[in-house]
């Protein structure tokens, strides 16, 4: 076993022993599947060393089985009732770390130590942004194993000329590369959630020499993603002349469109446009 509270039936009687239930708006929905868990811990490859930074630890499911792979888990929680239960489901080992507050705002300044692993079951609605900011912010992550929605991980999976690749996706593969991914129904959770889930793992992989202004011109690449991308960074202030002598330069048709380049394609062009 890897969570003893990865079942429906503790999950239920831990919730109802501190007078608890489910918060649609904190997106909490339960893992109660102690086989995702194994595979979650497995693919993150923790060690004692390990400090793992844990975002939305609910009732503590996911945390117990990080606590016994790794040396120390720093969890953030919004929901200030989950406080007591994760007093008596986590605290006791001595090795966890609680953080009241919103993610968004406690990361990264809130932390008291600098984690070396983003392991979580995150809340969905703010997943995407999440992954981002630990990766762009929090340099002593070298990995990420997180749960997202599966459309997420669909865009963060993304490959150049499909119909999911976006601005998103080339900013993070800038901080990072994709190097696993399994699903997760609906039935491993209570409540189940009315979407389909993925568990992704990110290794820090930072892209070499990219210009400080590569997020703004992937931004602006595809802030019109229907035009060609000359028209919709021009569109978004970019002088054409400088355009087209970066296109030029860096070899990319000023007709193409933004999906279709790749992250080292627009590291180029912002190089020449830094030039």
């Amino acid at each position: 076993m890897h969570s003893y509270l990865a079942n429906a039936r503790e999950t239920r009687s831990t919730l109802e022993r501190f007078g608890l239930a489910t918060k649609h708006r904190l997106g909490q929905n339960f893992l109660v599947n102690d086989d995702v868990i194994g595979k979650i811990i497995r693919l993150a490859d923790l060690s004692p060393e390990d400090v793992v930074l844990e975002v939305g630890p609910g009732i503590g499911t996911l945390s117990v089985a990080l606590l016994d792979a790794a040396g120390k888990v720093v969890a953030v929680e919004a929901d200030r009732e989950l406080e007591p239960v994760l007093g008596q489901t986590c605290a006791p080992s001595g090795r966890f770390e609680l953080l009241m507050g919103d993610a968004l705002k406690v990361i990264p300044d809130g932390l008291t130590c600098e984690p070396t692993a983003f392991v979580s079951n995150l809340p969905y609605q703010v997943a995407a942004t999440l992954i981002l900011g630990v990766f762009q912010q929090v340099p002593s992550v070298g990995r990420a194993v997180v749960m997202v929605q599966a459309e997420v991980a669909d865009r963060i999976c993304a490959a150049p000329g499909s119909k999911t690749y976006g601005a998103y996706t080339a900013k993070l593969a800038l901080e990072g590369t994709v190097t696993g991914r399994f699903e997760v129904g609906p039935a491993n959770f209570m409540p189940p959630p009315h979407v389909n889930s993925a568990v992704v793992r990110i290794d820090r992989a930072p892209v070499e020499d990219a210009p400080a202004n590569t997020a703004q011109v992937i931004d602006a690449a595809f802030a019109q993603r229907r035009k060609t991308i000359r028209n919709s960074m021009a569109a978004s202030g970019f002088a054409k002349e400088a355009l087209d002598e970066a296109f030029a330069q860096s070899g990319i048709a000023p007709t193409c469109r933004a999906e279709t380049l790749s992250v080292h394609d627009f590291v180029n062009l912002a190089r020449a446009l830094s030039d």
